[in-house]
């Protein structure tokens, strides 16, 4: 059976890691649960998972995947609950970081019911446009929690590359394919799977019609302040997967997508999940981007181990 110890740090953390105190953590698996730091400019907690005999003082990789509790709460602890059992149990994500031996962070996003429209753990356009602190910009607080986590991670003995392993599945799929086209300076490879066949599309319009984030680029230089970096995106790894069976469709909600987001996906995409999905592959290599796109045959909304197998070696193979 396996055991992991779990340690809470605060926000005033700075500590001295002794050497003794790595040798503890490195025989066994351990989860921190970082708390929230305003100060450093993100607002919620995150979870770190170092799996036990992670490299110590020899480059390595930080994975990251985003939070899904698949339903919302006003409770914050409901969504820790999740994000630690993402983290430590056998998800996609914790299969990844114990296989490869590296470490692992969770972000705590709410996604709370008061807020009916805004679908945080999908990095939707009503949580971008949000101004409250704890709501505002998730993208850029989950790039000081994994600056955070690189300090963390650094005073253990832990080195990790400045960019990032990033995995998803539905609705955590979507945040990290939305992540990277707002900061693929940061990743240095992506997998995802489960998303209703709707990607972000790397261009402005499609016949004739705009199509704003996050659809499309229309208006990413107005809400990001930046130019698309079509080049840096290019050069991002990516494995995107679905099942045959999924039809799992968060595109006919209107927590996920307004009415005319709808309708601009229904009419220029595909109503069907997997319409989208060969759609989305198609304007992807007009666009010469190149993931390796597959599908899993008598495979729905979930994952199987040949599945996650095939994460992990995807992943492997990007260890340089």
């Amino acid at each position: 059976m396996r055991t992991i110890f779990f340690l809470i740090l605060s926000f005033t953390y700075v500590v001295s890691f002794s050497q003794s105190y790595k040798l503890e953590f490195h025989k066994s698996d351990t989860l921190f649960i970082i708390k929230k730091n305003p100060e450093k400019e993100f607002y919620h907690d995150y979870i770190l998972f170092v799996p036990r005999e992670v490299p110590l003082n020899k480059k390595t990789y930080l994975l990251v995947e985003p939070n899904n509790t698949g339903r919302p709460s006003d409770s914050i602890e409901v969504h820790k609950k999740y994000a630690i059992d993402l983290a430590s149990v056998s998800s996609v994500g914790n299969n990844i970081s114990t296989m490869l031996k590296i470490p692992l962070l969770v972000p705590v996003f709410p996604r709370p019911s008061s807020y009916e429209l805004i679908y945080t753990h999908a990095l939707d356009r009503d949580v971008m446009l949000e101004k409250s602190l704890e709501l505002k910009r998730l993208d850029l607080q989950l790039l000081a929690m994994i600056n955070d986590a690189k300090i963390v991670l650094n005073k253990m003995g832990i080195k990790v590359d400045s960019k990032v392993f990033m995995n998803g599945f539905s609705a955590s799929a979507t945040f990290t394919n939305r992540f990277s086209f707002i900061h693929p300076h940061a990743i240095k490879a992506l997998a995802i799977g489960g998303f209703n066949g709707e990607l972000m599309l790397p261009q402005d319009k499609i016949n004739d019609t705009k199509l704003n984030y996050p659809l499309g680029l229309n208006d990413f230089s107005d809400l990001f302040d930046k130019k698309f970096d079509i080049d840096s995106y290019k050069q991002i790894p990516q494995f995107i997967y679905m099942g045959k069976l999924d039809e799992n469709d968060a595109v006919q909600f209107d927590d996920a997508y307004s009415e005319n987001e709808r309708q601009i996906i229904n009419n220029n995409i595909g109503r069907k999940v997997h319409e989208r999905y060969l759609k989305s592959q198609e304007l992807y290599l007009k666009k010469s981007i190149f993931p390796l796109f597959k599908n899993y045959e008598n495979v729905g909304h979930w994952t199987t181990s040949d599945m996650n197998f095939e994460v992990i070696k995807f992943f492997f193979n990007q260890i340089k």
